[in-house]
């Protein structure tokens, strides 16, 4: 879940507010919460992501994506988010923490100083409501991004929840969320899904899997 960045509040306050809702809510009851990250897994396949390919999964929390990429196989898996106590649930659920690379830092302010084959972002972007904020996430994304590399975001669909832990979203249509991307993505896929909350509602989200331009 994307809780590396939401909006115009400060880093700092950023860091406090996941922190507190992972540690008073729970890992297992946020409505983002799944047992097994099954879409992602789909959409990774879907570009072609190898165990040979870098992977950075944004606002990656404490989803259990990390995990299976390393029980695939990944040996170049990398999570970024602003929570600290969300990337400690993560780790526990590693036999190998070290097997992951861990980054501690709010989305809005990180530089990348790499490159990855894979960007994946599930549920981060749609908190991005201001202008300028998708913009500064475009630069990082075409950043991060090697040629040839692919870009899989998933957001709230233009039908699903307006708010997500009492923050506003923006929602996409699949075509609308590919646009979002920039100029230097290509979508190769798009779709929807409709994603069961631990709560029992159903969050119906949009997806595009970008191809970003060779150099």
């Amino acid at each position: 879940m994307g809780s590396a960045a939401n909006g115009a509040a400060g880093t700092g306050d950023r860091a406090a507010q996941w922190d507190e809702r992972y540690r008073t809510v729970g890992a297992d009851n946020v409505s983002w919460f799944e047992p097994e990250p099954i879409l992602s897994l789909e959409l990774l396949d879907l570009a072609g992501a190898t165990p040979d390919d870098s992977v950075i999964d944004v606002g990656g929390g404490a989803s259990r994506l990390a995990a299976a990429l390393v029980q695939r196989g990944f040996l170049d898996v990398t999570v970024l988010d602003v929570s600290s106590a969300a990337l400690a649930v993560a780790r526990a659920g590693l036999g190998d923490p070290t097997a992951v690379h861990w980054i501690v830092a709010d989305l809005m302010t990180w530089a990348p100083t790499r490159e990855w084959q894979i960007w994946h972002d599930r549920a981060l972007f749609h908190f991005l409501v201001d202008r300028s904020d998708r913009a500064a996430y475009r630069s990082r994304l075409s950043r991060a991004v090697a040629p040839g590399g692919y870009a899989v975001v998933a957001t709230f669909a233009d039908d699903g929840p307006t708010t997500c832990s009492g923050l506003a979203v923006r929602r996409y249509s699949p075509r609308s969320l590919g646009e979002e991307l920039g100029a230097v993505f290509t979508p190769v896929a798009t779709g929807r899904h409709d994603h069961a909350t631990p709560g029992g509602a159903v969050q119906p989200f949009a997806w595009v899997v970008a191809l970003r331009d060779p150099v």
